[in-house]
């Protein structure tokens, strides 16, 4: 993207952004989860939970997420570095969602919980495993939870692994969509949506968060040329609105996400949505739709 177009840009991207009714998209959102709680490591690690299982449609995983943390209790940071296979077995007990098996979920749980008794916070793990790659580091952070977690004795006592590497990927390959939308709710703010209880990371630093409905909306804005959800393209995203805001480029996810999420901004275009859409005068794609 061109310095000219992105001056063109900023101001209807920073409008948008402060015009979307985002109170009511929170509750359609797994971020609603970690907000429920006021202890930062009680946030992070509820928030890592709900990232992880954050796949699929949203009034299907909400109640496996909350499921678990009612189980947890009123400070689930305690009670996962207190937690042992056979507490996670009794928890877990019949959880099936999608991809995952109680095993799955047992791995994370139980990494997370080895992590903070080891680190003290899922934040400073995070820190001991910085480099200079992004990716290199998510990767790092997720083969360290998984790392911690006793597995052979969780697939002994709860069954075989079947979606744990969806569940918690190792961000080598693919976008890693669900550990950079972790990193946006923790670095990010502290603001009406994201946190920022991770005071160790710049949000200059972060990656957006790339699914589908942010890749087709990038594509019709033009921060990025590419086909594909991958790394290259959420970098290519990124470094186009790092040219709006280079301090907090991610700042613009949450809205863009939940515009497609919402059917405001659907694969198909509808006429009466591009006439009152915004951002409709640098759209490639609506400013052909006849409205």
């Amino acid at each position: 993207m061109s310095a000219r177009r992105a001056a063109l840009l900023r101001p209807l991207l920073d409008g948008f952004v402060e015009s979307r009714p985002w109170r009511d998209r929170l509750l359609a959102d797994p971020i609603e989860f970690p907000h429920r709680y006021d202890d930062p490591r009680d946030i992070e690690t509820v928030a890592l939970l709900s990232a992880s299982l954050a796949y699929g449609r949203a009034d299907l995983f909400k109640p496996k997420i909350a499921g678990i943390l009612d189980g947890l209790g009123p400070h689930p940071a305690n009670a996962l570095a207190a937690l042992d296979v056979t507490g996670a077995r009794a928890l877990l007990d019949g959880f099936v969602y999608r991809f995952n098996l109680p095993s799955d979920v047992a791995v994370l749980l139980l990494g997370m919980g080895a992590t903070l008794q080891r680190h003290g916070s899922l934040e400073a793990a995070f820190l001991a495993g910085r480099t200079a790659s992004w990716q290199a580091t998510l990767a790092t952070f997720a083969h360290g939870l998984r790392d911690a977690a006793p597995e052979k004795e969780i697939i002994r006592k709860l069954g075989p692994t079947r979606g744990l590497h969806h569940l918690l990927p190792f961000a080598e390959a693919g976008a890693a969509k669900r550990l950079n939308l972790y990193l946006r709710w923790m670095v990010r703010g502290a603001d009406e949506i994201d946190f920022g209880v991770w005071k160790g990371v710049s949000p200059a630093d972060l990656i957006i968060p790339l699914d589908t409905h942010v890749m087709r909306i990038s594509r019709w804005l033009g921060f990025t040329t590419r086909n594909t959800i991958g790394w290259a393209t959420a970098e290519e995203v990124t470094a186009s609105l790092r040219l709006l805001d280079p301090a907090d480029p991610v700042r613009y996810d949450f809205a863009l996400c939940h515009y497609g999420m919402s059917g405001a901004c659907p694969v198909k275009p509808v006429p009466a949505n591009c006439a009152r859409c915004p951002l409709r005068s640098q759209c490639t794609v609506g400013r052909r739709v006849k409205a």
